[in-house]
């Protein structure tokens, strides 16, 4: 495939993935969203059905990896050339960053309402109604949306659970959801991987909230960092190398593991 073709097929498939994804993640957590506080489950199909569609728009176009850890993977199992590595990571971070871009824009109304509710952000802020910043957290009070967190600080624990999640996720895709070509999920196997996410979310989510995939959390990540919210908090910067770092390990060792065992 051309490198236009990585490019487009990569940027509008992630971007929809994360469009959905944490869209879905908006909805649960907003004020004056129909959805607020529909719980873990909504999340967690959320997300299934947001890779099952990313997946279907880049399939055919790029081969849908959509995530570093799955380039990652198929380059070290030999279906992906090396040099169109940079391309794949390039396109995955921009369709992220677009998709939470898009977010924003969707719920705009109620990112302002939330983020100026005195209930949300009353006690952190002045006078002046803006964000005390001695008195911020690491994490914002939106932060969830865009990217993950853990519920028990603990780096070892949090990048061994990252790293298990996404051998699991990039094992299942390199085994059984590839063309015959061995470029690119197939139509059954794009049902299969949104399944298994949803999976792993239920299964594997609880402790991190499951990224799986570095850009799917660096990116909204940098976009939270760059948006004009309103007492927005926090980007939590130091633990933003975990979901990045342990996908990538994820996905290596998920790599190895199929030339060991698979090939």
């Amino acid at each position: 495939m051309s490198s236009s073709d990585i490019f487009i097929g990569e940027t509008i498939g992630t971007a929809v993935l994360i469009l959905l994804g944490g869209g879905v993640c908006a909805a649960v957590t907003l004020k004056h969203s129909k959805a607020r506080n529909a719980g873990w489950l909504a999340i967690t199909f959320g997300w299934g059905f947001a890779v099952l569609t990313g997946a279907y728009l880049a399939g055919g176009v790029s081969g849908a990896h959509l995530n570093p850890a799955v380039t990652l993977g198929l380059a070290i199992k030999g279906g992906t050339e090396w040099g169109d590595v940079p391309l794949y990571l390039a396109s995955q971070l921009l369709g992220a960053m677009i998709g939470a871009v898009l977010v924003w824009a969707t719920y705009y109304g109620q990112f302002r309402a939330h983020l100026t509710d005195p209930e949300i952000v009353g006690a952190r802020t002045g006078e002046d109604g803006m964000v005390d910043k001695a008195a911020a957290p690491a994490a914002g009070p939106v932060l969830g949306i865009f990217s993950t967190g853990p519920e028990i600080r603990n780096a070892a624990q949090n990048l061994v659970t990252e790293i298990i999640a996404t051998v699991v996720l990039v094992l299942a895709i390199l085994t059984q959801g590839l063309n015959n070509d061995g470029n690119g999920l197939g139509t059954l196997g794009a049902l299969i991987t949104a399944l298994l996410v949803v999976g792993i979310g239920l299964s594997l989510g609880g402790p991190t909230g499951y990224a799986i995939n570095p850009v799917r959390d660096l990116g909204p990540r940098i976009v939270h960092a760059l948006l004009p919210l309103p007492n927005k908090g926090g980007s939590d910067w130091g633990y933003a190398w975990v979901p990045i770092v342990g996908p990538l390990i994820g996905g290596a060792i998920a790599g190895g593991l199929y030339n060991v065992a698979f090939a």
